[in-house]
């Protein structure tokens, strides 16, 4: 039995299809590409329904990294090295997404990193101070966040613990 990605789609199919789906949500011009060849369509095809998607505004590869960074360091809670990664794995160009990235703010990345460090640090299992910060930094770096952002919230919470003595999930 066939699948429904499995068919064969005829252009304006895939026009009507992508259209309803960019409707919904931001895609990359990538994204609908690698769709697209999933329904073998022929490249010549394909080229000229992206150049309908684009004029018609369905598609903006820099409206899309716009969006999609902000949800992935509001809602993910990703760094900036993280949200890189799967921009390039969506088959954004560098140039549109790099600007996106290099326009947010410091502090964005760090009220999203506040929360991740604290939460992590109390749940985290060690031997010995030394080891559980090594797991924090660890985890953070692996959400994408740059190590001078982790150590700087790690020294304000052991700042803060100094203060009053326990890790708060104030901020």
């Amino acid at each position: 039995m066939m699948r429904n990605t499995e068919k064969k789609m005829n252009e304006a199919a895939a026009l009507r299809r992508l259209e309803s789906l960019c409707a919904r949500s931001e895609h990359s011009e990538g994204e609908l590409r690698d769709k697209m060849r999933g329904w073998g369509l022929p490249d010549e095809a394909q080229n000229r329904v992206m150049a309908t998607l684009i004029k018609t505004r369905y598609v903006d590869d820099r409206r899309f990294a716009e969006a999609f960074v902000h949800d992935k360091i509001v809602f993910n809670g990703w760094g900036r090295r993280k949200i890189e990664q799967a921009l390039w794995a969506k088959h954004v160009d560098e140039a549109v997404y790099t600007p996106v990235l290099d326009a947010v703010d410091d502090a964005l990345y760090l009220k999203a990193l506040r929360p991740l460090v604290r939460q992590k640090y109390r749940s985290v299992k060690a031997d010995s101070e030394y080891e559980r910060v090594v797991k924090v930094m660890k985890y953070a770096t692996g959400r994408g966040f740059d190590f001078e952002q982790v150590r700087h919230c790690l020294d304000e919470m052991v700042k803060e613990m100094g203060e009053n003595g326990a890790v708060t999930d104030e901020q």
